[in-house]
């Protein structure tokens, strides 16, 4: 473990580097925080404040120091990416689902639900594998209530 811990990114760091050399699954640590593997892992990659009693708990199930449990319950920087465009091919799939099918999903949501948006902050995740004899499938549903833009 680092000694010093001197942002959110330090703390993302030791938890992936005792992530790997301890085996641990997301869900695992999700499982001990009562909360989902979706969200659970947004927030020890940096993006959700854990409050006191989860970020104890994560502060246990990586051996993090003190340091690094309370600047788990710091509001982080949210939605950063170390480059405009994704250069990882997993997270480029993302971005090029939303090249292709954004505005596709942007007229779709504003026939049904009118002018506005779908929140990030009220929102929800479930990522399953969905098997196929023509191969595995990835499910993700997005679940965000609507906002719509008002008129002043």
């Amino acid at each position: 473990m680092t000694t010093s811990i001197r942002n959110r990114d330090d703390v993302t760091a030791e938890i992936l580097i005792a992530k790997v050399a301890k085996g641990i699954k997301w869900s695992d640590v999700a499982d001990k925080i009562g909360m989902s593997k979706e969200w659970t892992t947004a927030g020890c990659l940096g993006q959700m404040t854990f409050d006191k009693k989860q970020a104890e708990a994560i502060g246990e199930v990586f051996d993090l120091p003190d340091e690094a449990v309370a600047w788990l319950q710091v509001v982080p920087y949210k939605g950063s990416l170390p480059t405009a465009v994704p250069t990882d091919a997993a997270m480029y799939r993302f971005y090029e689902v939303i090249n292709i099918y954004g505005g596709a999903m942007k007229e779709l949501v504003h026939e049904e639900f009118g002018d506005g948006i779908m929140s990030a902050i009220d929102f929800s995740m479930d990522i399953q594998r969905e098997a196929d004899p023509k191969g595995d499938r990835v499910n993700i549903v997005l679940s965000g209530k609507f906002l719509p833009y008002k008129s002043y």
